[in-house]
């Protein structure tokens, strides 16, 4: 989604957060940080790494004015007047504050860093970005008392990943100013996402695939797998990945067609697209551009094995959408009053 090749960090400041419902206060920095090498160097590709795979992103909403929104509100002066830098990012804190409401929400280190060079759809621009660090790791400090060493243990960030971040790029579109977030530590789903940033999902391809690989995955566990068996879970992810690669607009009626042989199963999945979009408040589109990143990316969290109680797995290549109709068979055994799967292969492969 972005390249940091050539960003760097201009402006960059640490506050500590509290939470009104455990009576843990706000820490304000007054300074911004100046960096050395070695912690700069470690610290610019610690924020913007988990960006750099994102294929969904977000726009600004509020119900009334999208000017009303803080954080867009906030992020477009921070582009503008440099000298806002510091009281900016205290009023950015102040807001997160306030969407502490309950003890649940952790309190720790808030980061807002502005950046120059951030590449995005080919065009170097500024972005913002809000870090929350919630959780520290313990690892072990040595140190010299005398003539011997000796360890303590301290707490510090962990260099791996963040636990809550967005970047908002200085590029509008149709929709507004692009916004990128993620969530490791998603223990509240609406209080990140929505609460804070007050965010929702941009109207192109890379949202609808998303949103319509979603639907499939959760229609093939939730009926296929239920009414029907895992291996036709398995047989309709594998069609459907192969849809989504061999075509570049999607059209549902085209869609059923080429993935379900069984009429009953086209009725099933009309009814279940109703549901998601009710359960999910999103609308899935009848007919859409695919995004080719996004199914490259989603097709390898789809589960297409068959677990047995017996002990026994039977893994399915998603990119073959044939394969289990045409060489694995399911019957039952009477003498033995159990279920079997027989497989049909020329050889073993290692």
């Amino acid at each position: 989604m972005i390249k940091r090749n050539k960003a760097s960090i201009p402006q960059f400041i640490i506050h500590k957060i509290g939470n009104k419902f455990n009576d843990t206060r706000n820490v304000f920095s007054e300074e911004p940080v100046v960096f050395d090498e070695d912690s700069y160097n470690l610290m610019l590709p610690f924020l913007l790494k988990p960006f750099g795979n994102l294929t969904e992103s977000f726009r600004f909403n509020h119900h009334a004015d999208i000017n009303l929104n803080e954080i867009n509100s906030y992020a477009q002066r921070l582009f503008k007047e440099e000298e806002f830098f510091v009281d900016g990012s205290k009023n950015i804190l102040l807001h997160l504050f306030e969407q502490s409401n309950s003890a649940q929400i952790k309190t720790g280190d808030v980061i807002v860093a502005l950046f120059d060079d951030i590449e995005f759809n080919e065009v170097q621009t500024k972005a913002l970005g809000i870090f929350k660090i919630e959780n520290k790791t313990n690892f072990f400090q040595t140190f010299q008392e005398g003539n011997s060493f000796d360890v303590v243990v301290q707490k510090g960030i962990s260099t791996k990943k963040i636990d809550k971040g967005c970047l908002i790029v200085n590029y509008q579109d149709d929709e507004g100013m692009v916004v990128l977030s993620v969530d490791n530590n998603n223990y509240d789903a609406q209080y990140w996402i929505k609460n804070f940033l007050n965010v929702k999902y941009a109207d192109d391809k890379n949202n609808h695939t998303q949103s319509y690989m979603e639907m499939c995955k959760d229609f093939s566990d939730e009926v296929l797998k239920t009414d029907y068996s895992t291996q036709e879970k398995s047989h309709f992810l594998a069609k459907t990945v192969d849809y989504l690669k061999e075509n570049d607009t999607l059209n549902i009626h085209d869609f059923k067609d080429e993935v379900f042989e069984v009429e009953e199963q086209k009725d099933l999945f009309d009814d279940y697209k109703k549901l998601f979009e009710t359960d999910k408040e999103v609308l899935i589109r009848n007919q859409f551009h695919i995004s080719e990143a996004v199914v490259k990316k989603q097709k390898q969290k789809l589960k297409t094995e068959i677990k047995l109680d017996t002990n026994i797995q039977i893994k399915m290549d998603v990119e073959a959408p044939d394969a289990s109709s045409e060489y694995l068979e399911l019957g039952y055994d009477e003498e033995k009053k159990m279920k079997y799967y027989k497989v049909y292969f020329n050889e073993e492969t290692s």
